[in-house]
């Protein structure tokens, strides 16, 4: 829905056929990604000359080659349209990386207030009091704290602060990079004067001065250098998480940057110099000129409402499509967060042949190392380690520094459209800094995330539910094998038993109880469900003959249970009453479609009061996060997915509908398969 189906003008979202758009910046014709944006927005753009009433010409902002096109349209009569980024643009600045959006406005431009703008008009005239797009925006800007979303997000909230910062609360000043047409010709002297006026309204707090992340690039530099380092001053250079320097300042000073903004997000009322956007609505303090247009007062969420989801045209760069503010914003959470995980390269042990193309295109600068010597070195320059499951050197140190840990990779819970041991490349895999989440024994950062879910904010799990309402109306599963169409069954209560590979480390670790082999498990569920009819699914990898966990025909026979030789686990599930297994996939996948499940292992969804467990949980699952929380975590938190079509890393949506479209790669030929299974049956698969 554009803004004009919300009761305000159009801005040519939607628009069709669409406008022809002459531009005289060479950005719009060496940036597909521009073009790309303003066609689904409506607008094509051209070179030449305009010569149709309805033409218009394109201006960056008012960037020195705006002049350009704003004394053609002057002497034309054409109207201009002028492009700025939105307010979430990407990790990092710069003309080399895209933007997730555009503010597309035919009046003037947002960081102007001499004369008005879309954006100004639509926060002073727009309702902004539909209860639908208020918690829209509630959600959104939770979103943005829990992701640490900002416009530019090349920062690791991980990271601790720096020490050189207070440690106490400070007025927090926000420098800009010199020149920048937002600042509206202001310079060095009236931030200078910013300063002064920080320190006399707030005496006796310490003073962090906040560089613009693009200080340094390009030869651009701030306002402040190492200069201003005074007693109470500390200038901070280093990627930080905005939020957390929220959380810590006690009052915040910005003349027109967009962190001024992210303030009145975070709770603050922002001391502004300048006369950017948000400034004038009641929302900060206002030390620049009177600006009468803006007599309305807005709330944070209405600020949001019309900065963030109605005046921008977002764009979602892996499926190429135009989208809303949601999907823009989950793509780029997606993308920070392995940014900030790959920003010092990694070394990989335990990586099977096949899979090293796979990793390296998800984790970028990989390399493998046959050896913890080798690897060790790698960790020496910075590089970052990570090994394949349990696949460890027997020699790397089990004392390893706790600040330069071994991740450990393994297929996510939900991965791809094929065996693994068929050699189909996953589209999502779990990256773990703390252990293996098979291993109840130990902690590992999944676990950490679903104890954590608990406290998630509304539009997480909300966003959670959805995912999972999409992944069972796909009849999805980790692997997405099988058929549908199922046998005719004997009345009577329905025990689903899952088999799994008798030598997977999650068996290997998570069988904790008696029942550690197919068998075992078949013999008890027919033990504790005498009555019921046993549907044995035996797992996909066991069938196809590549891995060990076969059932001998006699114990079937012993135990009455039903083969559902080649059928999805989908289909397997609506037959179901209830799941029976040690550690499978197949019970966190029946907890999705609302089956009871019982487990005589413990598997990473276990103890977490969703299922009926036989052996004791570890203390450390006490939490109750209930099953939004639990796929939150276990589908968007943990893995890291990865979109065939466009090659980048995506987020979870777009990586559930690639494998709900098929649009995920084909397995190679099953002699490959065959091959591989031979080496790692010899110890010569890494």
């Amino acid at each position: 829905m554009g803004p004009a189906a919300r009761g305000f003008p159009d801005t040519g979202a939607g628009v069709a056929p669409p406008r022809r758009l002459f531009v005289y910046n060479g950005g719009f014709l060496m940036r597909p990604s521009l073009r790309r944006i303003l066609a689904g927005a409506g607008w094509q753009v051209r070179i030449g000359m305009p010569t149709r009433a309805e033409d218009w010409i394109g201006v960056w902002g008012a960037s020195p080659t705006a002049a350009r096109g704003v004394a053609l349209a002057a002497r034309t009569g054409h109207p201009v349209l002028r492009v700025e980024d939105a307010f979430l643009r990407s990790v990092r600045p710069g003309p080399d990386t895209p933007p997730l959006g555009l503010l597309l406005d035919r009046t003037g431009v947002h960081f102007d207030a001499s004369a008005p703008s879309d954006l100004e008009t639509l926060l002073a005239t727009h309702p902004l009091d539909d209860p639908a797009l208020l918690a829209r925006a509630a959600d959104g800007i939770a979103a943005m704290r829990y992701w640490h979303l900002s416009k530019y997000c090349a920062f690791d909230p991980a990271a601790p602060l720096p020490d050189h910062l207070p440690r106490g609360p400070f007025v927090l000043v926000v420098d800009q990079t010199a020149g920048d047409a937002a600042l509206m010709g202001a310079g060095p002297a009236d931030f200078r004067r910013l300063l002064a006026v920080a320190r006399d309204l707030h005496p006796g707090l310490p003073v962090v001065i906040k560089s613009h992340p693009a200080a340094g690039l390009s030869g651009r530099s701030g306002h402040f250098g190492p200069d201003v380092n005074a007693p109470g001053i500390t200038l901070l250079t280093e990627p930080v998480s905005p939020w957390h320097l929220f959380d810590r300042a006690a009052h915040v000073h910005a003349w027109s940057s967009t962190l001024g903004f992210e303030a009145i997000l975070a709770g603050h009322r922002p001391h502004v110099h300048g006369s950017p956007f948000y400034a004038g609505w009641g929302l900060s303090v206002d030390h620049g000129p009177a600006l009468p247009r803006r007599g309305r007062a807005l709330t944070a969420g209405q600020l949001f409402a019309g900065a963030m989801l109605l005046a921008p045209s977002w764009h979602h760069p892996a499926l190429d499509r135009p989208c809303a503010w949601e999907d823009a914003a989950r793509h780029l959470a997606a993308q920070a967060q392995a940014a900030r995980q790959d920003a010092r390269g990694w070394v990989a042990l335990g990586i099977a042949p096949w899979k090293r193309g796979p990793v390296r295109a998800m984790f970028g600068d990989v390399r493998f190392a046959r050896s913890s010597d080798a690897a060790r070195r790698a960790v020496g320059t910075g590089r970052r380690a990570m090994a394949w499951g349990t696949r460890v050197p027997a020699d790397w140190p089990a004392d390893w520094p706790a600040d330069a840990p071994l991740w450990r990779l393994e297929d996510a819970v939900l991965r791809s459209r094929g065996l693994g041991a068929d050699l189909v490349p996953p589209l999502a895999l779990g990256l773990d800094d703390l252990g293996l989440p098979c291993d109840p024994g130990r902690d590992s950062r999944l676990e950490r995330l679903i104890a954590a879910s608990v406290d998630l904010p509304p539009g997480e799990l909300a966003r959670a539910t959805a995912l999972v309402a999409r992944i069972v109306a796909a009849g999805l599963s980790k692997y997405s094998v099988g058929r549908d169409a199922a046998p005719d069954l004997p009345p009577g209560p329905r025990v689903l038993v899952a088999g799994q590979v008798e030598d997977d480390v999650s068996v290997v670790l998570g069988a904790t109880g008696p029942v550690r082999s197919n068998a075992a498990l078949l013999a008890a569920a027919r033990a504790a469900r005498p009555a019921a009819v046993l549907l044995w699914k035996p797992h996909p990898d066991v069938e196809a003959g590549l891995r060990r966990g076969a059932v001998p025909a006699d114990v079937l026979a012993d135990t009455g249970a039903v083969p559902l030789s080649g059928l999805s686990a989908h289909a397997a599930l609506a037959l179901a009453d209830e799941v029976w297994t040690m550690t499978s996939g197949l019970g966190w996948e029946g907890l999705l479609r609302g089956v009871s499940v019982t487990c005589t292992g413990m598997p990473w969804y276990g103890g977490w009061g969703l299922t009926t467990d036989l052996v004791p949980a570890p203390p450390r699952r006490d939490a109750r996060p209930g099953l939004a929380g639990l796929a939150h975590a276990a589908l968007i938190g943990w893995p890291r997915w990865w979109d065939p079509v466009s090659g980048r890393v995506c987020a979870a949506e777009t990586g559930v509908e690639r494998l709900a479209t098929g649009a995920a790669p084909a397995p190679p030929h099953r002699i490959a398969a065959r091959l591989q299974g031979l080496l790692r049956g010899l110890g010569l698969d890494r």
